[in-house]
This record gives C-alpha cells, structure tokens and sequence, in this order.
C-alpha cells in the first residue's frame, strides 16, 4: 500500500499545528476563584440555599455578573428533583383542534423554561391509564392529560401522584373525590348556544350529528345534553330518527353517517354537529346528494378550525379559545407543579370562553 499523502503545504498531523482555541465558558469553579470562595457557596447563591453572608453574596453576584457565568438550568432543575419536562398527552394529534392545542403548549411551556412530551394515545385505555400514572417512569414534573378512552374520573383515580390536569369538564354527580383540576369549555351551554341561534333564523327541524354509541367521546355527551336544552327552550322535543350516530369524529366518519342518513336529513332543516371534521364531511355528502347548504339545510360545526372559514361554503362553528385552554391548564399544573396544596375543596373547575363564529353555512 502507497504511504499516505497529504497536499503540498498542508500540515500532517504530526505537524503540531492547533486549531483556534474556542472561548472558555465560565464554571462554577471560575466564580468561586475570582470570589475566593469554595464552589459550595458558589451554588448556595446561586440556588439560594444554604447559609451565606451578605458581603459573600453580594460578592459571589458581582463576580458571576462580570465573568458572564451561566448556571446549567438542567443541573438546577435536576438538584430540586425536576426534569423541567411535562406531558401533553391527547387522542390524536393529526386531528387540527389537538395539534393547535400541542401547539399553544408547546409555546406558552418554553416561555416558563418547560419542554414538552406529547404522547397520543388513540382511547386506548391501557395505554391512557399508563399515561395517567406518568408512563411509569420519574420523567415528567406533571401533566395535562385529554383521555377519550378512560373516563375522567378513571383517569383521576389512575393517578400515581404526579402532578395532573385534566382537560375536559368534571363528570356532573361525581361520587368519588377527585383530585385534579379541570379545564374544559362549557360544552352543554355551548350547544345550547348555537341550537338556540339556528333556531333564531326559522328553522324547526334540526338533526344532530356526532352521538356515539360506546360513550367514547366525552364531548358528544354534554353537546348532545346542550342539543336538546335547546330545543327544550324554544319548545320543541328531539326527534330520535334525528340524532345520528358516527363511529368517529373525523371528516371521513361525518361523510359515511350523512349518507347513511339522507332520507333523514332531506326531512331535516338544520344540522348542529359536535365538531368540525363531521361537519366538513357532512357537507360534502349532502353536496354529492344534491341538497344544498344552506338553502335546504344550515350546518354548524365546532372547534373553528382552519378549514372551517375556507370551506365551500364557509362553516358556522363554535370557536373555543385554545390559547386561553392552554393557558390556564399550563398555569394550573405549574401551581401544582410548585406545592400548591390539593385539598378538594382548592381544586379549581376552569371554564374557558368560547364563541359562536357565524359563517355562510346558516
């Protein structure tokens, strides 16, 4: 084999030619030798621990603000016992309503100095009670947890003790204590709110769209309850032909469950569905059958996402605040997070705006 050759002028490494040096970063040790003082009482001032005299202090501060020490965050968090990281776990994240909701908390986490591990767990109830218990594992300093599968009462009593908020509201006549915050729109009075506005333009015979018959989604319960409130109010009574089941709450699941359901919804005058994608899809089998929107049937949706004001026609839609749900689920398990006691009687049921956004599908 031929030696090795390096081009003409280049250094070998035998050479002993250097790289530039990079700047140093200032240790801990730095400090404490520019302050005279030991490494100890460097950390105490910097962690505010420990016994360390005024003079000392003031010292070791000056010093740190001169040579531009930084102190490891990872190193701080993880002597008070911290990862710095929480969980977000939600049932899907390709569905637009929990990706913006990932989105949102992802950005107000990083403005407190958090990470954020998102885990989807597709209501599978092994998987959510593993969530629920904090994967098993002392990663997470807490959690805001979106279960579809469990029950937020199952969810609650699978704690193990890591911090937990609960996204979606308290379960009405809960009998055993729970022990989590909630943050959840009012879902019964927002439905009652847009059935009672589409009543308002003429119509009478409304359908609803998105009843589920294993109970799975947590939302379609109290929305369907808010449904028929508002029927109720304007003196009119739920027609049970006019209740639609679906076997999901995608676009796909809204597109099957109203073309199985035209004979019913060429008798109906308007369709209040319990999220967005059932409406979009819906729309799009009522197109394809010949019934127009909103002439022979006004619809409305619920989450207002994207596609909602860029639909054909636009869609009328229930427009929760998601900056407002990630803020204060966020705000709410920091407190925990930080020792804020968990007495029932200090748990706190956060119930956040909402709007109904009027569009050209009503």
């Amino acid at each position: 084999m031929s030696p090795h050759r390096t081009p003409a002028g280049s250094p070998t490494p035998s050479s002993g030619a250097r790289r530039p040096s990079r700047p140093h970063a200032p240790t801990v040790k730095d400090v404490a030798a520019a302050a005279g003082v030991s490494w100890k009482t460097v950390s105490n001032v910097v962690n505010n621990t420990g016994r360390v005299g005024d003079e000392t202090r003031d010292r070791v501060r000056r010093v740190i603000t001169e040579l531009g020490y930084q102190p490891s965050m990872a190193g701080r968090q993880l002597r008070r016992g911290r990862t710095g990281i929480i969980g977000l776990a939600v049932p899907d994240i390709q569905s637009p309503y929990f990706s913006r909701l990932a989105h949102e908390v992802m950005d107000l986490a990083q403005k407190r100095s958090y990470r954020v591990l998102i885990a989807e767990t597709s209501g599978d109830v092994e998987l959510e009670r593993s969530v629920a218990r904090g994967f098993g594992v002392q990663l997470l300093d807490g959690l805001i947890f979106s279960p579809l599968g469990l029950t937020l009462t199952d969810a609650d009593q699978s704690r193990e003790g890591t911090p937990t908020v609960l996204l979606g509201e308290r379960p009405a006549g809960a009998t055993a204590p729970l022990s989590t915050d909630h943050v959840a729109i009012d879902n019964v009075r927002a439905a009652r709110d847009i059935t009672g506005y589409l009543l308002s333009t003429g119509r009478r015979r409304p359908a609803f769209l998105g009843c589920e018959p294993s109970g799975a989604h947590r939302s379609a319960e109290p929305r369907l309850h808010g449904f028929v409130e508002g029927l109720a109010e304007a003196g009119l009574e739920p027609v049970p032909e006019r209740l639609i089941p679906v076997e999901s709450f995608t676009r796909r699941a809204g597109y099957r469950a109203a073309t199985g359901a035209l004979s019913v919804l060429r008798k109906a005058d308007a369709l209040v569905c319990a999220n967005d994608m059932l409406a979009l899809g819906a729309m799009a089998a009522m197109r394809a059958a010949g019934l127009r929107v909103p002439a022979d049937v006004a619809v409305t949706g619920w989450d207002d996402v994207d596609d909602a004001a860029y639909a054909s026609p636009s869609l009328t839609t229930v427009s929760p605040d998601i900056g407002a749900l990630a803020g204060e689920a966020l705000d709410r398990l920091i407190a925990r997070i930080d020792g804020s006691p968990l007495h029932p009687d200090q748990l706190e049921d956060l119930s956040i705006p909402y709007r109904i956004v009027v569009r050209a599908s009503t």
